[in-house]
């Protein structure tokens, strides 16, 4: 309690009024709480800020699998094909515009990421030159796990609600995760950044499992206590964001301050030298060419991943007519609750992997076997055994799942120069889990089009196949020697 407590009162809140300064300009006054943070000398590989920083993912991980994958897109994919059909009609109507009940949250998804797109790379720029990463990250892991909390109140004719805050929950789950990501140079050597990358992603999977379980007991005996399934599926969307805000007090006790990674020059303000530095980052990084590859490489890929883990409870939840696996709730979320709990093992043993055989060569192996797993989808997971190979396929992509995230997370912070990593890390992050907008945009067009799910899995082969044609190509060796050498000029 005292814990919690004391990281309660160091909650930015109460120091909104002196941190709003920091926009005006670079003689603001220190802010409350912050120089005796920035002082410190935090050392690498410390045990306890590494196990601090990996139970954010522990936190934020409630969101990509009650809210992401399992209970959100099937509840309201159901409460839009009931206005359809309330109305007479095969589509819902969003701002006058015709949707698919199936293809209204994918098409979402993809308006929180192009925002990402225009808010992330200025937020990173600001946070290099700044020492607010640990504040800024805070703030907005508050704002996601807020609007998920209100996602209690998505009901019936309010179906469009559970899309406007994932647009606002998946923004600000989208930035607080570029000042996480940025702390992992920071946290771990170059030597170790592999195993605590793969560490925080087996972290995430057990937290978020864990509240999976619970969240699955409480749906499937809601009626045994007197609690209706909508409004168990109600409270399982909010403790998503309780968990979420809960556990991150963990985090911002543990994880400490760093200094900013470069001076504010004289006269400017955070606000406009981020956007200078936006500007300069996309002329600077071809400079970097074989980082640039990698990033074009993953922003494709993990396009695929992302969108194979969004849309598989809407395609196995939906009707056999439509393509889908018409699986009742229960059996879906045992099946995502076990690719967690798997996950978590796949994660750590990917971590182990990466150093045998190299970084670069497991996360190409990841992508073949991601490959067959949507191939498989497609032509597959038919007739009465479809429930059981659903299962199996669920265990091949927990097997992969963390690992190829893991693995590319800390290959890339070997990429990148020192003193730029959130900026950095915010384009990486336009691709990250959960936030990529080709995939989805891909997925609901071609449903939409079709009428089918299955070729709009199909279509998601295109992402992983261009990504196992880069990749390869990617020399990792000499992209960290240019970041090195272009680190040395600057020193």
């Amino acid at each position: 309690m005292d814990v919690f407590l004391s990281v309660f009162l160091d909650a930015p809140f109460a120091q909104l009024g002196s941190r709003a300064r920091v926009f005006l300009g670079s003689n603001s006054p220190p802010l409350l709480g912050d120089n005796k943070m920035s002082e410190e000398a935090p050392q690498v590989n410390d045990k306890r800020e590494i196990f601090g920083w990996a139970m954010y993912d522990w936190a934020n991980s409630a969101f990509s699998t009650t809210i992401g994958t399992v209970f959100l897109a099937p509840y309201v994919a159901a409460l839009a094909r009931t206005a359809a059909e309330a109305a007479g009609t095969t589509t819902v109507s969003f701002l006058g515009i015709p949707v698919a009940p199936d293809s209204f949250l994918p098409y979402m998804i993809s308006l929180s990421v192009g925002l990402q797109v225009l808010f992330l790379p200025i937020l990173g720029a600001i946070a290099d030159y700044s020492h607010m990463r640990k504040q800024m990250m805070r703030v907005f892991a508050t704002i996601g796990a807020i609007a998920t909390i209100l996602m209690f109140f998505i009901s019936g004719s309010l179906w469009w609600l559970g899309g406007l805050l994932y647009v606002f929950a998946n923004l600000a789950f989208g930035a607080a995760i570029v000042f996480y990501n940025a702390y992992l140079p920071d946290i771990a050597s170059e030597d170790e950044r592999d195993r605590v990358s793969s560490y925080g992603w087996a972290m995430g999977y057990l937290g978020g499992g864990i509240l999976l379980a619970l969240n699955l007991a409480f749906y499937l005996f809601s009626e045994d206590i007197g609690v209706p399934e909508t409004l168990a599926i109600r409270i399982n969307l909010a403790s998503a964001g309780i968990w979420w805000l809960g556990f991150s007090f963990i985090t911002w006790k543990r994880l400490r301050s760093r200094k900013a990674s470069r001076a504010l020059p004289q006269g400017e303000t955070y606000l406009k030298v981020g956007f200078k530095q936006l500007g300069k980052t996309v002329k600077e990084i071809k400079n970097f060419p074989e980082t640039l590859k990698f990033l074009i490489a993953y922003f494709l890929y993990n396009d695929g991943i992302q969108t194979v883990i969004a849309v598989s409870s809407t395609f196995a939840a939906a009707p056999l007519i439509q393509g889908g696996l018409e699986l009742d709730t229960s059996t879906l979320t045992a099946v995502i609750l076990m690719i967690q709990f798997m996950a978590f093992g796949g994660a750590l043993l990917w971590g182990k992997l990466a150093k045998w055989m190299g970084a670069k060569q497991s996360v190409v192996l990841s992508l073949v076997i991601w490959s067959g797993v949507v191939i498989y989808a497609y032509a597959g997971l038919k007739g009465e055994n479809a429930t059981t190979e659903f299962f199996i396929l669920g265990a091949f992509i927990a097997l992969v799942m963390g690992g190829s995230q893991a693995i590319s997370r800390s290959l890339f912070a070997q990429m990148i120069p020192r003193g730029q990593e959130a900026e950095y890390y915010s384009f990486y992050e336009i691709s990250e889990r959960g936030t990529s907008w080709i995939g989805p945009l891909v997925f609901g067009l071609a449903n939409q089009l079709f009428g089918s799910l299955r070729p709009a899995l199909l279509s998601l082969i295109f992402f992983f196949v261009v990504g196992l044609i880069i990749l390869p190509f990617v020399k990792v060796d000499k992209a960290i020697a240019d970041v090195k050498a272009y680190d040395a000029e600057r020193a």
